[in-house]
């Protein structure tokens, strides 16, 4: 981990820390900004963005930003803080809509979390960095692939998605992933031919998991 974080980094994660702590403190606050089907139907388009800075509870919120701590510096010391800016963006967005979607059906269907875009820059660093493998606090000795993180955390996603997991949005998760996919392809195309396998190793499972998700919503 890179001890000279960049600060556009530390900016989001504080803006989600503040605004999580905040919509713990007050219900208030959280139902009105959280993503939920029926406000999006009436107009309230904000909560697309607003729910991505939100969690179900601290323990979301760590997960979430710990997460991205591991991935973001990577992604923005290959890419700049442009594209690092446009993939957490749009992956948060098509993730959101993406569960709007999957759950359009369903007025009530509400969720909150950045998960979303973390795994938009979680596909961009495998994607740019295929060699990466990721040490844990509680396993300092047992380094993960990142291409087995991000997998799995995506298969855990679908999961959640069948089990309807807490307000986690685990549609958004996949939403998330297509967009990384998709945008580190469009803006960084020399991926495909230095990074051929790991293209399929992502692609393949994101397309099988949209299709097995669809039959569960």
């Amino acid at each position: 981990m890179n001890p000279d974080i960049n600060p556009i980094i530390l900016l989001i994660l504080a803006a989600n820390g503040l605004l999580s702590y905040k919509g713990f403190k007050d219900l208030s606050f959280f139902n009105k900004y959280k993503f939920q089907v029926g406000a999006v139907k009436q107009g309230e388009y904000i909560r697309l963005l607003s729910s991505g800075f939100l969690h179900v509870d601290m323990s979301h919120l760590i997960f979430n930003m710990l997460t991205l701590y591991f991935f973001a510096d990577s992604v923005i010391d290959r890419v700049g803080v442009p594209f690092f800016l446009i993939l957490y963006f749009v992956s948060l967005l098509v993730g959101n809509w993406l569960a709007y979607v999957f759950h359009k059906d369903n007025l009530y269907y509400s969720a909150v979390g950045a998960s979303g875009a973390v795994m938009g820059i979680i596909y961009a660093g495998i994607m740019l960095y295929p060699e990466m493998k990721l040490g844990f606090i509680l396993l300092p000795f047992f380094d993960i692939p990142g291409y087995v993180f991000g997998l799995g955390y995506l298969i855990y996603s679908v999961y959640g998605m069948k089990k309807g997991i807490g307000n986690i949005g685990h549609s958004a998760h996949l939403g998330g992933a297509i967009a990384g996919f998709v945008l580190t392809l469009v803006l960084v195309p020399s991926v495909i031919d230095t990074n051929f396998r790991m293209v399929l190793i992502l692609g393949i499972p994101i397309i099988l998991l949209f299709v097995f998700a669809k039959k569960l919503v």
